[in-house]
């Protein structure tokens, strides 16, 4: 296909404002699918995981024919954990489509993406969506959107964007409120005739950049990226360089790939601006050229953020190690972890001196809690322990800190209490407004650290009814100690099978993380007591019976049920001295030192450390 009849563009948005159930629509309305194929709903989120939680984590990429043009779209994750594919995904696109509810409006995503897309001088196209909503207030919506434009430094070229009105779900797109509202067809001739052409030499020697890398059961790995010039065949010899310009390897093109609709098609052809996928490449990887043999200069790559938070990953060693799992082995986690690191440009893995321990660097806890859940799920056994922010220091040699820009959209009885926590956890509120539908939106700059495990006492907070967006800000000062925890943990103190009656005598002590039947261990935490401070426990005694009092008389034990947490209120949840226990079928919680005197001991030696410190 030429050129000028080929549009890539990339659909970008605040996690949950549409972007895969729009996609969906239009592979349905271009004809990819025939009448009576099935078809599943959120077609482009294809991992377990995005599927389960309604969030799109990995980028993809699909191909749809309109009229006479070859449209690549490209769907991107909207949660700034996995900024990493979004930062990437802008080299493949000559044009975006921003989406934004017609409620909920500019959200801090919204920015990020957007940000990122300005930068690479695209021209987005609005798409005002969810206008069925019966809350929906399109005008004021457009008018935030248009400040945030200016906010971004957009160009005059961007600041004149245009506008459609859509429905995903309900397949329809208008460039007025009062237009007919039939098909999304207007939304797709605006594409075509706005988005300009990829523009690139298809003449000049073959270059693609790498963008995108996946594994495929059949191909091995696979590579993703836009030819940016030239031709590539199949059986034509290339090589790989990186971004300094050093060769990694050279390889014959045995498979070329490209999309149509969901599926990957081999072609025996490519040209410029094509999106294509390379299999079978050994070492190339992200950000790197594969390109014609007389090619010395690499395509540019826009560098990812750093990552600011990190987790360590320790083999299972509780009692219980190697009875739910399969994998358990540091060098089974060592070879996970490192191919994660491979594949994630926004994962740093790193390997501790005597290799039994593994920090993993990320952009914040959503992003390590799915990789933990993802090895859980193919059968992983590991310890994880409480998440660190990554400290930088300043030419002086000052600690400087992660800063995220907080948004939280409260119901206005709840600004008090929200604001008071922020403030605890030494966030400076920056903007308070009234949003509409009595609620508030509140705007904070805090320190990452401080709200490692709030989002939980957030939704306490606010009853549930409270939405907070985070979004790496900058590095700034240190903020001096944090308080953290406010209870102590109810800690068990030998191994078996809790017993009802022990756990109802317990009861007052805190509140119970653990059933009746629930395997234990000595060392492993139970549940929160009520005062700060540890406790041991015995949850494993039973009642003494005689033969003048037998069980069936008494009254039947009455529990309150236990609390439960997600992975990732785990992980916030703990201390420094404590660990998540994670296996396939089981998440625990902790202690680092299992006996009672081991913990004595490791608490006298952090005491002694902190005071030689001082001195």
């Amino acid at each position: 296909m030429a050129v000028e009849n080929l549009r890539n563009i990339a659909i970008i948005a605040h996690v949950d404002h549409g972007k895969t159930t729009l996609v969906d629509t239009i592979l349905q309305q271009s004809g990819t699918f025939r009448e009576n194929q099935q078809m599943v709903e959120r077609a482009m989120d294809s991992n377990d995981l995005e599927k389960e939680r309604g969030i799109t984590i990995l980028a993809k990429c699909t191909a749809v024919q309109w009229k006479d043009y070859r449209v690549n779209v490209i769907d991107t994750p909207g949660h700034a954990d996995f900024g990493g594919e979004v930062e990437r995904i802008m080299n493949m696109a000559d044009g975006v489509l921003l989406l934004v509810d017609s409620a909920e409006s500019v959200l801090p995503q919204t920015k990020f993406v957007l940000g990122k897309a300005l930068k690479k001088g695209l021209r987005p196209i609005v798409v005002i969506n969810k206008i069925d909503r019966h809350d929906a207030r399109p005008d004021e919506v457009l008018d935030e959107v248009f400040d945030l434009f200016v906010s971004l430094d957009a160009n005059d070229e961007q600041l004149d964007f245009p506008v459609v009105y859509a429905s995903g779900r309900d397949g329809w797109a208008a460039l007025s409120l009062d237009d007919p509202r039939e098909s999304l067809a207007p939304l797709m001739d605006l594409v075509v005739s706005h988005v300009p052409a990829p523009g690139l030499d298809p003449d000049a020697p073959f270059t693609m950049l790498a963008t995108l890398l996946d594994r495929d059961p059949y191909l091995g790995r696979v590579l993703t990226g836009r030819v940016t010039s030239g031709r590539a065949k199949i059986n034509m010899a290339v090589k790989a360089i990186n971004l300094d310009g050093k060769q990694i390897e050279n390889f014959r093109l045995t498979k070329l790939l490209s999309y149509k609709g969901l599926q990957r098609v081999p072609v025996d052809i490519v040209e410029a601006g094509d999106i294509i996928c390379v299999a079978g490449m050994v070492n190339t990887s992200v950000a790197d050229t594969i390109c014609d043999l007389s090619v010395t200069e690499p395509v540019k790559s826009t560098p990812v953020d750093p990552p600011t938070m990190s987790i360590t990953i320790t083999v299972n060693d509780s009692p219980y190690a190697g009875t739910e799992g399969k994998k358990l082995t540091s060098t089974m986690i060592r070879e996970r972890l490192f191919t994660e690191g491979e594949t994630n440009v926004a994962i740093r893995v790193t390997e501790s001196a005597n290799r039994d321990a593994f920090e993993v660097a990320g952009r914040g806890e959503l992003q390590l809690g799915v990789l933990i859940e993802n090895m859980r799920r193919e059968g992983f056994e590991l310890s994880v322990s409480r998440p660190r922010v990554l400290y930088k220091k300043d030419e002086e040699g000052n600690t400087l800190e992660p800063y995220e820009e907080v948004f939280c959209d409260v119901d206005e009885e709840y600004t008090g209490v929200v604001v008071d926590k922020m403030t605890q956890r030494k966030a400076e509120m920056t903007d308070m407004r009234p949003s509409g539908a009595g609620k508030t939106r509140i705007t904070f700059k805090a320190p990452s650290r401080g709200l490692i495990g709030y989002q939980g006492q957030f939704l306490t907070d606010t009853r549930g009814t409270g939405v907070m967006n985070r979004l790496f800000h900058s590095y700034g000062p240190y903020k001096g100690d944090m308080q953290g925890r406010h209870y102590g943990a109810l800690i068990s103190t030998d191994k078996g099978d809790a017993v009802a009656y022990a756990i109802f005598n317990l009861q007052d002590r805190g509140t119970m993380f653990i059933g009746s039947g629930d395997r234990v261990y000595q060392g492993m935490i139970v549940g929160e007591n009520s005062r700060d401070n540890d406790l041991d426990i015995n949850v494993l005694k039973a009642k003494q019976l005689t033969n003048v009092r037998a069980s069936g008389k008494d009254e039947a034990t009455t529990l309150v049920p236990p609390r439960k947490m997600s992975l990732e209120d785990m992980i916030a949840y703990i201390n420094d001295d404590e660990l998540v226990e994670v296996t396939p079928k089981s998440l625990r919680l902790r202690k680092k030192h299992l006996s009672p005197n081991e913990r004595e001991l490791a608490k006298k030696k952090v005491n002694k450390e902190k005071e030689m410190g001082v001195a």
